[in-house]
């Protein structure tokens, strides 16, 4: 079997374990969200967002590390036998210890100075709050501390360690929505209590699953100075784009509840949860890809790199629009259906929200060829400064008295300018075909886009809402955009490629 074949194989192998996982993810959230909103009511569940995505806004650290350490325990692999994993994988676990003690100082006096002194809750629920942030931040600790396993797991493509754990963290969330309707005590705390305890066993699960299996990936207390300096060279610049990625999603998220309260954060909070569900197809996806683009750079091989990174960006945005075109026109009855109480704003902020993911989705791959090739200093300086200026635009938007929904639009319209600087960015830098790029992807969505939606929305206008209109509208869009995905969206090659890869699913499934 050639070389191409065996990634197809493993590609296909790693999606198919990674959406049993997304599968089993998305039906548990979809189902305690609903139960969990009803428990807490409005106010409280907007109070946990807000709170929660607060804490995120430290994860720029810890995100910029987790990105760091997938390219080099990939890299190194790529390097077969010259790659040395076992002193990149003990000097990035003591980067990490340290990196957790600094981020916990900076969220007790920082972070919760600003909890108490600019947050926007009711009068009577900041020692809720006070307790919601202080489980998070636990939470984050942790997470930060065990983030070099999860990385070689996704390194070496053990997927199927994310899938296994699944089923146990889906089991205990149960439990947890069982468990908070008969609570005795405050709800929102005991709820952010046993999250907690959630998260923090699924991380020490990961660690003891990659401690078994990957013997290079052993902790010896060895600082090597030489990993140690490339990875902080590495770290340093992405810590300028993981600054202005939680900056425009969780700085929007904190702006809004100074605004507007805590009820606009539990909308926003609800259409991030659709939204996440339906992303995960995409990331999973990606997830499965991008090892190989890292192992394609560092064997140079770059033709089969950009080929990846093309596919996977097409590949990408096809697979979520044909995902969230029905939930797009049948949003008011999806919410309506899954929740007893909509939120003010719930409606128009999950449709904006589902076309920036959709134009996100197409910078997955070009992310990651970016950081294979190590050179991203320019690269963050640019893509984290136009990102940065999201928040600030926001602020003045809705300082001169627009509704909520504009942070969302604005948010949206810089992720368009955020993908076409990620363009001009790679061709300078990896000499990635920007033409192709335009002509092989660009275009060919940008048809698909435009033609997809026509029909089933014809459906929708001249139908009564309803269950008949809701199974109308999704069969049709499903089939509208599989057409087009068809005969529009992908060439002979890529038909091919899909086609081979069912046939690989086929297999696995039946083993």
């Amino acid at each position: 079997m050639t070389n191409t074949a065996e990634n197809n194989k493993r590609i296909a192998k790693n999606t198919l374990l990674l959406y049993f996982r997304m599968l089993l993810t998305m039906v548990v959230s979809l189902y305690t969200s609903r139960i969990v909103l009803s428990t807490l009511g409005i106010n409280d569940f907007g109070i946990y967002n807000v709170v929660g995505g607060f804490v995120t806004m430290f994860a720029v650290i810890s995100g910029a590390m987790t990105t760091a350490t997938q390219r080099f325990i990939s890299f190194e692999i790529g390097k077969k036998e010259k790659g040395n994993i076992t002193a990149l994988f003990s000097t990035a676990v003591i980067i990490h210890l340290i990196l957790g003690g600094i981020i916990l100082f900076l969220a007790e006096t920082i972070g919760l100075y600003f909890l108490n002194n600019y947050m926007n809750f009711p009068e009577d629920r900041y020692i809720a709050a006070n307790w919601v942030y202080q489980f998070s931040v636990l939470t984050f600790i942790i997470n930060v501390i065990s983030v070099p396993y999860n990385a070689a797991i996704v390194a070496y493509e053990h997927m199927k360690a994310f899938a296994y754990v699944s089923i146990i963290e889906v089991t205990l969330k149960l439990l947890i929505v069982y468990l908070l309707i008969i609570s005795p005590i405050d709800k929102l705390i005991f709820y952010s209590l046993l999250l907690a305890i959630i998260a923090i066993t699924i991380r020490f699960i990961y660690g003891w699953y990659c401690s078994k299996h990957f013997k290079e990936c052993r902790t010896t207390w060895i600082f090597n100075h030489e990993y140690g300096k490339n990875m902080f060279a590495f770290v340093g610049w992405n810590l300028i784009g993981s600054i202005a990625g939680i900056a425009k999603e969780q700085g929007i998220n904190v702006v809004l509840n100074i605004f507007f309260g805590a009820t606009i954060n539990a909308a926003r909070g609800i259409a991030y949860q659709v939204n996440g569900a339906l992303n995960s197809f995409v990331s999973n996806f990606q997830l499965a890809m991008n090892p190989q683009i890292v192992k394609s750079y560092a064997a140079s091989e770059k033709e089969a790199m950009f080929k990846l990174v093309f596919r996977g960006s097409k590949f990408s945005y096809l697979l979520l629009l044909t995902l969230s075109l029905p939930v797009f026109i049948e949003t008011p009855f999806i919410l309506n259906i899954w929740l007893k109480d909509v939120p003010e704003y719930t409606v128009i902020f999950l449709r904006l929200v589902l076309i920036t993911s959709i134009v996100d989705s197409l910078s997955g791959t070009l992310i990651t060829s970016m950081h294979a090739s190590g050179k991203v200093r320019d690269y963050q300086i640019i893509v984290g400064g136009i990102s940065l200026l999201t928040l600030p635009i926001v602020y003045i938007v809705l300082k001169m008295g627009s509704a909520p929904y504009w942070a969302m639009i604005v948010s949206a319209f810089m992720s368009l300018i955020l993908l076409l600087s990620r363009l001009v960015l790679l061709r300078k830098t990896i000499q990635m075909p920007i033409i192709s790029f335009l002509k092989k992807v660009i275009f060919k969505i940008t048809l698909v886009t435009i033609l997809s939606p026509i029909l089933p929305g014809i459906i929708y206008y001249n139908m009564q809402i309803g269950w008949y209109s809701f199974f109308t509208v999704c069969f049709v869009s499903v089939i509208s955009v599989t057409i087009c995905n068809l005969y529009i969206g992908f060439n002979k090659e890529e038909r091919n490629y899909i086609l081979n890869k069912i046939t690989f699913l086929r297999k696995i499934h039946r083993k």
